[in-house]
């Protein structure tokens, strides 16, 4: 054992971290290695072994985490059930017309989608594989194309149920339910920032996406509202079956998502395409996705776990709480640091670690629990459309079809303007904290 100040473990544990990440090394060994190697030299190995097996066991051993299979499973298995198809063709009819109308639809069906899948995976590619076709064989600009897309399909991981609120609520110990509440007037926020910003691009520069021809959409008003109202009841019972189980208080989210995996695959039963390759493709990907996210916050729990022993968090909350400014020094500080965490390694990475460490310092400094968490998982939603580590890029890649030749530059350019749109959105909740605090005020 050595005798290190707290402020140099610190440096090493999260310089640790970075390192490893830049190296290449997964997420999950990054963080247990270096936790297991400071351990091992602070404490000697019985006191690193104690923390570690206590930490690592009791964090996958919280029952909120149970919703997590179970979520992942409701939006791959959403995916699979041509649900999106559906409200795509129907909202097609309806705004094709305008410039930039099928980008609006894009976003529309991302908010509409993002309120029954809870994770950006099932989201984005849905909309790559449905929306962008549709896009760019009518002439639009590949990079309002792909923005669409991502800025639509990152919604999935913000507004309820999701995943990443899941997961964040244990890691502060808040009511996963209020951080629901909190955060659908956010995600709503946002999208109707993204479709005025597209309206508002096209209308200035029309030639970015130009209008479908009336031959394609002359149908009648009441085809369209048909065909609409059609397409909005299988998602509508899917919300009920999840959401509403919570808001009603009938059951708490962990159940609530057991219910929504069986809303789910009862809804690709219906559209007939459940078949046993989808349910496989479906269980494995929910075993896979699982498996990193509880593998990772598992690490993380250990790793906080020696991190608070050398006493790190008092040296994290000495620094935050002398920052110039005072409390809103601190809290830009923070947000600075998740959203430069952003580019370098996943949210799940950022909540496990940094929200455990910097939530009790919020608290201190006086910002009201639910409203700081929401700030984060806002600010998060720009780690999205970040490179190098920008999920929705690799998603987007990966399901585009090649023939529509969407390079990397087009997906990158696509997705900044959403980044600002986030940035000017977290400005709005700063001088509205309403926005966040109104609907849990008023439903709890």
């Amino acid at each position: 054992m050595i005798d290190l100040s707290p402020e140099f473990v610190v440096i090493l544990m999260l310089g640790g971290i970075f390192v490893g990440v830049l190296l290449g090394f997964p997420l999950a060994l990054s963080v247990g290695g270096v936790g297991i190697v400071i351990g091992l030299l602070l404490f000697g190995p019985r006191v690193a072994a104690e923390l570690y097996y206590g930490r690592f066991f009791s964090g996958l051993e919280n029952y909120v985490l149970l919703a997590v299979p179970s979520f992942i499973f409701m939006g791959t298995m959403l995916e699979h059930s041509g649900v999106a198809e559906g409200m795509y063709d129907a909202l097609y009819l309806s705004f094709g017309g305008l410039r930039g109308g099928l980008a609006v639809t894009t976003v529309l069906i991302g908010t509409v989608v993002a309120a029954c899948v809870g994770i950006i995976g099932a989201s984005v590619t849905m909309l790559a594989l449905i929306a962008l076709p549709a896009m760019i064989n009518r002439g639009y600009d590949r990079s309002i194309a792909t923005g669409a897309v991502a800025g639509g399909g990152s919604l999935g991981i913000l507004i309820p149920p999701s995943v990443m609120l899941v997961v964040y609520g244990p890691m502060a110990n808040l009511s996963v339910g209020r951080l629901f509440f909190g955060a659908f007037l956010p995600g709503f926020l946002l999208s109707g920032m993204y479709i005025l910003y597209i309206f508002v691009r096209c209308g200035i520069q029309p030639h970015l996406a130009p209008s479908v021809p009336a031959s394609e959409r002359n149908v009648p008003a009441s085809v369209k509202l048909y065909k609409l109202g059609k397409s909005m009841v299988p998602p509508v019972i899917l919300i009920l079956a999840v959401l509403g189980s919570i808001f009603f208080g009938v059951a708490a989210p962990t159940e609530a998502a057991g219910v929504g995996a069986l809303a789910a695959t009862l809804l690709a039963v219906g559209y007939r395409r459940l078949t046993w390759a989808v349910l496989k493709d479906t269980a494995m990907a929910t075993v896979r996705t699982s498996g990193m996210v509880l593998l990772i916050g598992a690490m993380a729990f250990a790793f906080v776990g020696i991190f608070m022993r050398a006493n790190g968090d008092d040296v994290v909350t000495r620094f935050l709480l002398s920052a110039p400014g005072g409390k809103w020094g601190m809290f830009f500080i923070v947000m600075f640091i998740c959203f430069l965490l952003g580019f370098l390694i996943d949210w799940l990475g950022i909540i496990f670690i940094m929200v455990p460490i910097v939530t009790p310092v919020a608290a201190t400094a006086g910002f009201d629990p639910l409203w700081f968490a929401m700030m984060i998982c806002v600010n998060l939603q720009m780690s999205f459309m970040t490179p190098p580590f920008a999920y929705a890029l690799f998603y987007i890649k990966g399901a585009a079809d090649p023939a529509l030749n969407i390079t990397t530059a087009d997906i990158i350019r696509g997705m900044l303007p959403y980044v600002f749109i986030i940035v000017f959105a977290l400005v709005l909740l700063i001088v509205f904290p309403e926005i966040i605090l109104w609907l849990p005020s008023m439903m709890l």
